[in-house]
C-alpha cells in the first residue's frame, strides 16, 4: 500500500485513474499531432517541448491532484519546483519521445507511475499513435490492453511475461535517437540474433512483452523518462539495474537524474560494461 500524508492509496483505485488520464492525455496529444503544424519550443537544456507536452502535463497533473491530493507529484514539465525529499510519489512524463513526436515517427508515449520507497511499483505507458496500452493491474502484474479503448472501462487485456531468452541469440532493443559507439560496443559483448530500435519508454514495454530480451541505455535519462516503463517491465517479471554495478535502479534521487542502466529479462546473462 502507498501512504500519503495520513491517507492510504488503494491500488484498485489507482489503476483506473492512471489508465483514464493516460488515454485522455493521448487524445490531447493526437489532436496536436494530427494538426497540420505545431510550434516546437526549446527548453533550457535544449530539449524540444511542444503544446502537446504542456497540454498533456496540465491534464494529467490536474487529474492526479484531484484523485490523490495527499500524494506528492513530480512531473517533467514542472521539475524545477519539486521537493526532493519524498519517498512515495507519483511521477509523470506527459510526452516521452518529443523528438519522435516532432518528426512524426509515432514512437512517443504518455507515462505515469507510482514510486514507493524508491521502487516504481505501478505504472501505465500509452503509445497513442501506435494504439498500444500497457499497465500494471491492481496486484502489480502487467497487462497489455487491446483497443479500441474506452476511458471509463478497461477492455480485453492479455497478461505479459518477459521472454525466456536464448543467450546465443538475443533480441536487443536500443534507442532510435540516442545510439552511440559505447552502446554498440556494449551490445557487442552479447550474441545478438537481431536488433530493433524504438523511441521513448516503448523499449521497456518491448522487453515486457518478450519482443526483446535486453535494453541497455548508456545515456542521460531522468526518472520520469523511465519510471512507468520500469514498473511495466517489473510487473512482467523483468529487471532494471544500474550499468556500473548491476544493483537495482532506484528512484527519488537528487535531481531525479538516472545513471546508465540495463533493462532485461532475468534469463539474460548480463555482461559487465
Amino acid at each position: 500500500m502507498c501512504h500519503g500524508k495520513g491517507e492510504t492509496l488503494n491500488y484498485s483505485d489507482l489503476t483506473p485513474v492512471l489508465r483514464r488520464l493516460a488515454l485522455e492525455a493521448g487524445d490531447a496529444i493526437m489532436e496536436i499531432y494530427d494538426a497540420y503544424d505545431f510550434e516546437v519550443k526549446t527548453k533550457s537544456d535544449d530539449s524540444p517541448v511542444t503544446a502537446a507536452d504542456e497540454a498533456a502535463d496540465a491534464l494529467i497533473s490536474a487529474g492526479l491532484r484531484a484523485a490523490f491530493p495527499d500524494v506528492a507529484l513530480v512531473t517533467e514539465e514542472q521539475a524545477d519546483s519539486h521537493d526532493q525529499d519524498v519517498e512515495t510519489f507519483l511521477i509523470v512524463d506527459p510526452l516521452d519521445g518529443t523528438k519522435e513526436f516532432v518528426n512524426r515517427r509515432g514512437d512517443f508515449t504518455v507515462n505515469i507511475a507510482l514510486v514507493e520507497d524508491g521502487v516504481p511499483s505501478r505504472g501505465v505507458v500509452y503509445a497513442p499513435a501506435k494504439g498500444r496500452l500497457f499497465y500494471t493491474d491492481s496486484v502489480g502484474s502487467t497487462v497489455e490492453e487491446t483497443g479500441p479503448f474506452d476511458k471509463d472501462e478497461a477492455g480485453e487485456t492479455k497478461p505479459l511475461r518477459v521472454s525466456d531468452p536464448d543467450n546465443g541469440a538475443l533480441m536487443v532493443v536500443a534507442s532510435k535517437s540516442h545510439r552511440d559507439e559505447a552502446t554498440d560496443s556494449y551490445i557487442g559483448k552479447y550474441s545478438v540474433k537481431d536488433m530493433t530500435s524504438a523511441g521513448s519508454s516503448l523499449k521497456f514495454c518491448l522487453v515486457a512483452t518478450g519482443e526483446a530480451d535486453l535494453y541497455p541505455r548508456l545515456g542521460r535519462t531522468m526518472e520520469w523518462d523511465t519510471a512507468a516503463g520500469h514498473a511495466v517491465l517489473m510487473g512482467a517479471g523483468g529487471r532494471v539495474v544500474r550499468f556500473d554495478d548491476h544493483t537495482p535502479l532506484s528512484y527519488g534521487k537528487p535531481g531525479f537524474a538516472n545513471p546508465y542502466f540495463i533493462a532485461y529479462a532475468p534469463g539474460v546473462k548480463l555482461q559487465k560494461g
